[in-house]
């Protein structure tokens, strides 16, 4: 009975994870993005406004690092051995639920946190090479 309990619970860290996954865009992708389009002024605004956003930037390695090895465990998490579910009635379809909902969680969270890391790590030096070709 304690199994078929566990399952049907929603996978908080998966949302803890797309948290902080979405902590890496508003730290780094965003910021680049705005200034690329030529929002500098925006990031200005966005940097006194919400001063945290500094501290995040600065600190980016470490954002970067917990939120890969929160997306890690949750990845785990989802797709251990020996999960299981119950095989039939409302508990087993309330189970498969919950397992959909939380692959796709988890996958919108690594799919942020790829495009974040793409744009703090490999966008500039990918520029920087591409402009010595």
């Amino acid at each position: 009975m304690d199994t078929e309990q566990r399952c049907v619970k929603p996978g908080g860290l998966n949302w803890l994870a797309l948290f902080a996954s979405t902590g890496t865009l508003i730290c780094c992708a965003l910021p680049i993005l705005l200034v690329t389009l030529g929002a500098g002024a925006t990031v200005a605004a966005l940097t006194s406004a919400f001063p945290i956003l500094i501290t995040l930037s600065v600190h980016k390695l470490w954002v970067f690092v917990g939120s890969g090895a929160m997306l890690v465990l949750a990845a785990w998490m989802t797709w251990r051995p020996g999960r299981a579910c119950p095989t039939r009635g409302a508990l087993a379809q309330a189970c498969d639920r919950a397992g959909v909902w939380n692959r796709r969680i988890l996958t919108l969270a690594i799919a942020i946190w790829g495009i974040g890391f793409l744009a703090a790590f490999a966008l500039y030096p990918l520029v920087r090479w591409w402009d010595g070709l």
